[in-house]
């Protein structure tokens, strides 16, 4: 199974990139955030015209998230409180459409577009750390269910000095705050892992060139954008890539795709429980 999470930065401005990237790879679930478009305006046929199935979770201008499946979605869970009902920061947090997940051939997949935070102090700072802590429930009550664990998207956080192009000026700025990461650690928990270091160790690969001050071209990125996997999911991963080259085309989003790839086969598996 091949999992792949892109902020796209508006799905209708980018929806040629979006096909033809598809096109062109063997994807079985493409997570897209900030797809900046109200539901029922969201470019829903050309998806279903390559035989996917769509959920959207949208809002216009701002925020909004999507999972793209060859295999149907089941059990579709919108927002935070589409995990948490009842929970009071899940309802106030959901004005934003940032969270949606769902079942894809028994394994939860959970797409997140993580807030900014703007600035450290900032009202938008205390709201992202804020969102964080609710996530953390989030994903400590979908695990209670035992589902294999993808969790996927933007996170608007560099993890380590190694994710920064440059960590002695950026490091305990926005995105690579010490709360900020320590949020991020107590998200992640015990069980889900970084699906991308468990091949690449290394600095220097970048899923994330802001547009501004010739980031592009001099390569100054940053890795925000994660695949994090339950331990049951990390035996099976194969590889996990960034897709940098989409970053270089005329009028691109600001992100590329990451995607991995996990030895999933769920009819296998069934034939396994047949015959114990």
């Amino acid at each position: 199974m091949q999992i792949a999470s892109w902020n796209v930065n508006s799905v209708r401005t980018r929806l040629g990139h979006v096909l033809s990237w598809l096109d062109r790879h063997t994807i079985d679930v493409l997570a897209l955030q900030e797809t900046k478009v109200d539901n029922p305006l969201f470019p829903l046929e050309p998806f279903r015209e390559r035989g996917y199935d769509v959920s959207i979770h949208g809002q216009k201008s701002y925020n909004g998230v999507a999972l793209i499946s060859r295999q149907p979605l089941e059990d579709v869970r919108l927002g935070f409180t589409g995990e948490l009902p009842g929970d009071a920061d899940a309802e106030a947090l959901g004005a934003q459409k940032r969270v949606i997940s769902a079942l894809v051939d028994g394994i939860r997949v959970v797409n997140l577009y993580v807030p900014n935070g703007s600035s450290l102090g900032s009202e938008k700072y205390s709201y992202k750390l804020n969102w964080l802590g609710c996530l953390e429930r989030y994903l400590r009550s979908a695990e209670a269910r035992d589902e294999p664990l993808c969790v996927v998207g933007d996170f608007n956080i560099g993890p380590e000095a190694r994710d920064l192009h440059d960590p002695d000026r950026l490091t305990g700025g926005i995105m690579a705050s010490e709360a900020e990461r320590e949020a991020l650690h107590q998200v992640l928990g015990s069980n889900l892992g970084d699906a991308f270091r468990l091949f690449e160790p290394g600095s220097g690969h970048w899923s994330w060139w802001d547009y501004r001050s010739g980031a592009w071209n001099r390569d100054s990125g940053w890795r925000i954008d994660h695949i994090y996997l339950s331990r049951d999911l990390q035996e099976l991963a194969r590889s996990c890539s960034i897709d940098k080259q989409e970053r270089g085309r005329e009028q691109p989003s600001d992100h590329a795709p990451v995607m991995v790839d996990l030895a999933w086969d769920l009819e296998e598996d069934e034939e396994a429980e047949e015959s114990c």
